[in-house]
């Protein structure tokens, strides 16, 4: 036994040392494998970052990239938003300063609770990823931070690689080594989509909540906090509604846990009613909204007003906008009564051409182009989408009837005549203009006055002493002209004396802008729509900078202010208290109605707004044998007496009198 044990011992000591030896040696080995292991696997690490960083951009990509942000098209006061013209994405950009605590604390609560802390990666969130994936067998869930997600909306696309994880990874701790948090959750909830093609949390909070997003509530950032994880499935306008609200107090109680609001307050709000804004946003006085839409795409194109950001300040007084849209409304209701079933009205400022209102009151604009069951041309009396005011290429304008005249009597002024001249109103043949029948018109009530005055004949808009006048003293190229330069653009060459009496087509807006240069002492200055525009960073690109110029003489422009606004001159034709007299004040105006009854007008003005209004129907059907102070004077009335009392009151200044004023001898 004690042999056994010796034996033991001494091959115990020669196996330990050379064990020793042995072990040294491999220990060595080992230390220069895991050397060289180490080596290799840093040389990879590197390898593959430079592989997916090479391309990566530079610093300033962020700060120059131009997301695309949708054109707003504004009031004259910038405060209500007309229209929102976007693409795809409908975003607004605003800075991280103007974004709640609350909003930015629910979505990091929610994605990122660890976004402060980790350097781009959370080791953490991508193991307890990888595990819930194996879980259930499918790469549904990806641990990805905030710069994670942010590198994949911008560079990469949303199809789940391996590839495309790896260099999501890398890109993302390059984001993050190279910018500040602050900066990146900035360009984060200004890129992320909510859905509805709203991306960013500004464009969000606008289309569910029509607010700014400065001003939502923490029940509505806890809302718009839930969209991101499914925008589409989540909205609230979908069957998923209910979905979204148990994610909404999801992410409260992950607000709760992050400890940036206490229990009871994460309780309240859960309990708080979220209204949502129901129906699509409609455009804001569609009719003026979509003609400055128009003249913006053909100046501007359509795909560069969709990306840009702009911002448009137009002329349009929001406040009258909606009082001259209900006064319209109204009298398409009161029009019916004659088969008449549109109306159109414009107010313009004669001083700067600004258009203040702009409508037609068809009913409802957002109709089906035609109302349901009925045939355009036939049983249909409108297209509640035609914007007679400006016209189309298809219906250019609508004849004026005899608020054409105040041109020609102009022209008349021009000459040398003054508003005493007399000329006699009786049944007179003018020959024939290119017609088979001879040109005898008729005065409206079919009666003749024997010597009238140029004022008489004016005021009381008496065709045939019209139509003296326009041949025999003011001369028909001569009168076109005076109306041309006044801004009427749609007279053709081909025109008879006819003309007078509105015997061709013009434009409600041209006619009314045409009166502003009476109004102004002769100045015109064009109809404008839009006053500015500003860059998606405040910079004017465009404003208005339209200068008056003189195209009649004073005197003449104060001379035919002084008849229209004369109530005692129509008084034979209109009555001492018309529809045109407005007690106290100095209103000129003029009406107008076709031979065959299809237009009605009835334009007038004061020294600070013009008003227009039309009435009739689009097809061109005739209404009710009514003159147009019968179907266009109650709008018009309506609409003056509002102005009255929003500008200053403000008399015409009186005409000089010639010096050699007589009385002349009727020749005519």
């Amino acid at each position: 036994m004690a042999k056994r044990k010796y034996y033991r011992k001494t091959y115990s000591r020669k196996d330990q040392k050379k064990e020793r030896q042995v072990q040294k040696k491999d220990t060595n080995n080992v230390a220069k494998l895991l050397f060289f292991g180490f080596i290799l696997a840093v040389f990879c690490s590197l390898s593959l970052f430079f592989y997916y960083v090479k391309d990566f951009p530079r610093p300033e990509i962020f700060n120059e990239r131009q997301l695309a942000q949708s054109t707003k098209i504004y009031d004259r006061a910038g405060q209500t938003l007309l229209y929102e013209i976007y693409g795809e994405e409908k975003r607004t950009w605003v800075s991280l300063e103007f974004i709640p605590e609350y909003l930015k604390q629910a979505v990091i609560a929610a994605e990122d609770a660890n976004f402060y802390n980790h350097f781009g990666v959370d080791i953490k969130g991508i193991i307890r990823a990888i595990l819930a994936d194996l879980r259930i067998r499918q790469p549904v869930y990806g641990g990805s931070t905030i710069p994670q997600q942010l590198i994949r909306s911008t560079f990469l696309s949303t199809k789940k690689t391996v590839e495309r994880k790896i260099r999501e990874i890398v890109m993302a701790l390059e984001l993050n080594r190279r910018y500040s948090k602050d900066k990146i959750l900035e360009w984060y909830l200004n890129q992320v989509p909510f859905g509805q093609n709203a991306y960013g949390a500004e464009a969000a909070s606008q289309t569910y909540f029509n607010k700014s997003v400065s001003e939502i509530s923490l029940s509505e950032s806890a809302i718009l906090a839930a969209l991101i994880q499914a925008p589409s499935r989540l909205s609230p306008y979908g069957e998923n509604k209910d979905r979204l609200l148990i994610r909404k107090d999801y992410v409260l109680d992950r607000m709760t846990n992050e400890r940036f609001i206490d229990k009871e307050t994460a309780s309240t709000t859960k309990a708080q009613e979220i209204s949502f804004v129901e129906k699509p946003v409609q455009i804001k006085a569609p009719y003026f909204t979509l003609w400055v839409k128009q003249q913006l795409e053909e100046k501007y194109g359509e795909d560069y007003l969709r990306r840009m950001g702009l911002r448009v300040y137009t002329s349009l007084d929001w406040e009258l906008q909606q009082e001259v849209e209900e006064i319209t409304k109204q009298g398409v209701e009161i029009n019916k009564a004659y088969n008449a079933h549109n109306v159109g009205a414009v107010v313009i400022s004669p001083q700067n051409g600004e258009i203040l209102a702009m409508t037609v009151g068809t009913g409802n604009y957002y109709d089906a182009p035609y109302p349901k069951g009925c045939t355009p041309g036939k049983d249909c009396l409108f297209d509640p989408r035609f914007n007679v005011v400006v016209g189309t290429q298809r219906n250019p304008g609508r004849q004026p009837g005899s608020a054409f005249k105040p041109f020609v009597y102009a022209t008349a002024f021009k000459q040398g005549y003054d508003d005493k001249y007399t000329v006699i109103d009786e049944p007179t043949n003018f020959g024939s203009w290119g017609k088979e029948e001879e040109y005898s018109p008729q005065n409206y009530d079919e009666l003749f006055r024997g010597p009238v005055t140029l004022r008489q004949a004016l005021g009381q808009s008496l065709n045939v002493p019209s139509v003296k006048v326009l041949l025999n003293l003011a001369g028909l190229n001569e009168s076109v002209k005076t109306a041309k330069d006044l801004g009427i653009t749609t007279l053709k060459p081909h025109y008879g004396p006819s003309i007078v009496l509105g015997g061709w087509e013009v434009k409600l807006l041209e006619m009314v802008s045409a009166y502003g240069v009476f109004a102004n002492d002769g100045l015109k200055v064009p109809p404008v729509s839009i006053l500015k525009i500003e860059d998606s960073k405040g910079n004017i690109i465009e404003q208005n900078k339209k200068t008056p110029k003189r195209v009649l003489e004073t005197n003449v422009a104060r001379l035919i202010n002084d008849i229209l606004s004369d109530n005692n001159t129509r008084a034979p034709m209109f009555g001492s208290s018309s529809l045109l007299y407005f007690r106290d004040f100095d209103v000129a105006a003029k009406t107008g109605t076709t031979q065959d009854y299809r237009d009605a007008w009835t334009i007038g003005y004061i020294p600070s707004a013009v008003v227009g209004v039309w009435a009739g129907n689009n097809n061109n059907e005739s209404m009710e044998e009514e003159p147009g102070i019968v179907l266009a004077g109650p709008t018009f009335n309506r609409i003056m007496n509002k102005l009255l009392w929003k500008f200053p009151k403000q008399d015409f200044i009186e005409p000089e009198l010639p010096q050699n004023n007589s009385t002349s001898t009727p020749t005519l």
